[in-house]
């Protein structure tokens, strides 16, 4: 199997440093369990709408892609738009956790940050989104709170983030039977995979960007394994189950005997009946979760769809601020029970807008949000006898 190279500088080199000039908005730890910390940010506007914003980033990454620094962080957009904002924050793996298995990220992430949140905020709905495989997670917990009849979810937001894989983009090229099954043993022995194939293969993908990539603090977020201490330049280790899940349904998307079962196309998704946002960015630049795969969304659910494609990659197509040039986007609503129509056909007749689709996506969920209130408390007290910190958390710097 070839060795990637991981590229980039080392963070304290740029000075960039967590809690101080990324990962900056200010909030506290409200959750802990053995799998992830909760973060609820403190409220910038004196009322806010009723119900609450969940962000489910993916596991193989550092939550403060979307937090970067004032003046591109989503979290402070929100905040500043009159939402309270709850953020997931992955804890780093390690050998010891080999077992744990992909529905624990269901349950011991989404669902129990869900929970949490109820405490926090009863009796009112969520706002959940999902990025990359946070997104495809999010569509997974959806689907079976809502086949049990539990109706914690309002919306449902995805960025760049797929439900079906048959088209899942040039990680492909990375992903053959015999890769699984090398990379399989390899994460079974040492638990979890190593890092440097990882981020070299994210960085090939798309050398321009990932590599000589101008902005240096999303370089930093992009660049290298997870060896650091400081939690800035390294992604996750993905632990052994949850991962060889992913890296199965990329490769071959129907259940492939004598392997770990895979959820059918579309299965994830059917019984979803919850308004849904979408965003993706352009097929040119997203060569992670390519534009027209996350498109078949229209027809695996059940539900309300608003599809917004955007100008830039899997990263930049996402960290879009309003202040900053060069943005654009296009946007279209599917009712529930309009017809569908193709990718091709929607590229031609969506409405383009110039700018970040920061406040396309506020003004959609202000639609869907009722009238501002007073701000929830900040978080419940406790885990496990002790104070828990304030954001950016522990678990980050892991």
């Amino acid at each position: 199997m070839m060795r990637l190279l991981s590229v980039g500088k080392p963070a304290e080199d740029l000075g960039f440093a967590v809690g101080k000039n990324v990962a900056t908005a200010c909030g506290k730890v409200v959750f802990r369990n053995e799998l992830i910390e909760l973060i609820q940010y403190y409220p910038t506007t004196g009322k806010v709408h009723p119900e609450p914003i969940l962000i489910v980033p993916a596991w193989i990454m550092k939550y403060y892609i979307l937090d970067l620094s004032p003046h591109n962080s989503l979290v402070k957009f929100l905040t500043g738009q009159g939402f309270t904002v709850f953020m997931i924050s992955w804890r780093n793996p390690g050998p010891g956790d080999r077992d744990i298995a992909f529905d624990d990220y269901r349950k011991l992430g989404v669902k129990a940050a869900v929970e949490a949140i109820g405490d926090i905020v009863p009796d009112r709905q969520i706002h959940a989104l999902g990025y990359c495989l946070g997104g495809t997670l999010l569509s997974i917990a959806a689907a079976t709170m809502a086949r049990d009849g539990d109706i914690r979810l309002k919306s449902i937001t995805m960025l760049a983030a797929q439900t079906d894989f048959t088209e899942a983009g040039e990680l492909t090229l990375f992903i053959n039977e015999s890769q699984i099954a090398f990379l399989e043993d390899m994460m079974w022995e040492h638990g979890v995979l190593d890092t440097t194939q990882m981020s070299g293969a994210f960085q090939l993908l798309r050398p321009n960007d990932l590599i000589w990539s101008l902005s240096a603090a999303t370089t930093c977020w992009r660049a290298g394994g997870t060896q650091r201490s400081d939690g800035l330049e390294r992604r996750r280790h993905p632990p052994a189950v949850p991962h060889a899940f992913g890296i199965s349904a990329q490769a071959v998307p129907q259940q492939r005997s004598g392997r770990r079962p895979l959820p059918r196309r579309g299965q994830a998704d059917r019984a979803v009946g919850h308004p849904r946002a979408d965003v993706r960015g352009r097929t040119v630049r997203d060569h992670v979760a390519p534009w027209k795969s996350a498109y078949k969304i229209h027809y695996q659910v059940e539900a309300d769809v608003t599809f917004v494609l955007t100008s830039g990659g899997h990263n930049a197509g996402i960290v879009a601020p309003p202040a900053e040039e060069g943005h654009f986007y296009q946007v279209k609503n599917k009712p529930e029970n309009a017809p569908y129509v193709g990718p091709d056909e929607w590229l031609k007749v969506a409405p383009r807008t110039e700018g970040s689709w920061w406040p396309e996506w506020t003004r959609w969920l202000t639609a869907r949000s009722g009238e501002p209130c007073e701000p929830p408390r900040m978080g419940v007290g406790s885990a496990d006898g002790e104070s828990l910190p304030d954001a950016p958390g522990d678990y980050v710097h892991l």
